[in-house]
C-alpha cells in the first residue's frame, strides 16, 4: 500500500511527497476560459492563469491629504479608478483570480534607494522627499506601514490578496513579484492603478519582458500626468506590450 503523500509547494507548482516518493509532475490547473473584446482583438483567456495587479492606489497619490497633494498635483485624476475598482475586485476574488497590491513601501534607511531614484521625489533636496514626514499630518512618504503608503480607504483589501512591496516604478525590480507569479502559475496579467505612464507601464513593460501576457485595464488606470501621457501608454501597451479593454468587459465574460 502506498504510503499518504502530502502536498508541498503551491499548486500547481507542487509536488506531493512521502517518505519513499515524490511526484514533480505538478499537475496542471483545468481551464477556466472566458473571452472579451479590447482595442485590438477578441482575447480568450484561462481564469486558472490570470492574476490582477493594482498599483499604486496609495494615500501619497490618490488622497487630497497625501504627498502628490502636498506638492499641489491635482489628484482628482487618480482617483477615477477606485468606483471601477470597487465594483471588480469582489468578482475577481469570487472567480478565484489573485488581487495583488503592489505599493510602493520603503525601508525605514533607504538604503536601497539610490540619489538618482531619490531626486525624482525631492529634486532641489529641500522638499518633502520619500520618507520624509508629511507637512499635513506627518506621515511618512511612501514609508512601508505609513499612512502614507497605505491603499486608500475606499478599496477594501481582504486577507487572500497578496501584497508586494516595490522600491521601484516598476513592481518587478528587487521585488518577489515574479516568484509568487510563477509559483501560482499566473501568465496573464490585468494592470490597473497610478500612474499609468510611470509606475503602471514600468510594471507592465517588465511583465512582457519577462513573458507575461498582459492586458491594461483602461477605466481602473489612470495619472496625473498630461492627459497626452494616457494616450501615449495606451497606443504603447496596444502596439508593444499587449492588450487594452474596459473592467466591464472582462466583468461581463466572467458573469457568463
Amino acid at each position: 500500500m502506498t504510503a499518504l503523500r502530502r502536498t508541498l509547494g503551491t499548486p500547481p507548482n507542487a509536488w506531493l511527497v512521502n517518505a519513499e516518493e515524490a511526484d514533480i509532475t505538478r499537475s496542471p490547473l483545468p481551464q477556466r476560459r472566458v473571452s472579451f473584446a479590447t482595442d485590438t482583438k477578441k482575447l480568450h483567456v484561462d481564469l486558472n492563469k490570470t492574476a490582477c495587479l493594482v498599483v499604486d492606489m496609495q494615500n501619497d497619490f490618490c488622497h487630497p491629504d497625501g504627498w502628490l497633494a502636498s506638492i499641489g498635483v491635482d489628484v482628482s485624476p487618480a482617483r477615477d479608478p477606485i468606483a471601477p475598482l470597487v465594483r471588480l475586485l469582489p468578482t475577481l476574488r469570487q472567480a478565484e483570480v489573485p488581487v495583488i497590491w503592489v505599493n510602493w513601501g520603503n525601508r525605514p534607511d533607504l538604503l536601497n534607494i539610490s540619489a538618482s531614484l531619490r531626486h525624482v521625489y525631492n529634486p532641489t533636496g529641500a522638499g518633502v522627499g520619500l520618507n520624509d514626514p508629511l507637512p499635513k499630518n506627518g506621515a511618512l512618504v511612501l514609508a512601508q506601514g505609513s499612512w502614507s503608503a497605505a491603499v486608500v480607504d475606499e478599496l477594501e483589501q481582504t486577507a487572500a490578496d497578496i501584497r508586494v512591496d516595490k522600491y521601484r516604478m516598476s513592481g518587478f525590480w528587487d521585488t518577489p513579484l515574479d516568484s509568487i507569479l510563477r509559483n501560482l502559475g499566473r501568465t496573464t496579467l490585468l494592470f490597473a492603478g497610478v500612474n499609468a505612464d510611470q509606475c503602471v507601464m514600468a510594471t507592465l513593460q517588465d511583465a512582457n519582458f519577462l513573458g507575461y501576457d498582459c492586458i491594461l485595464l483602461r477605466d481602473c488606470t489612470a495619472t496625473t500626468s498630461p492627459d497626452y501621457c494616457l494616450q501615449a501608454t495606451v497606443y504603447n501597451v496596444n502596439q508593444c506590450f499587449g492588450f487594452v479593454t474596459d473592467s466591464a468587459a472582462f466583468l461581463q465574460a466572467v458573469k457568463k
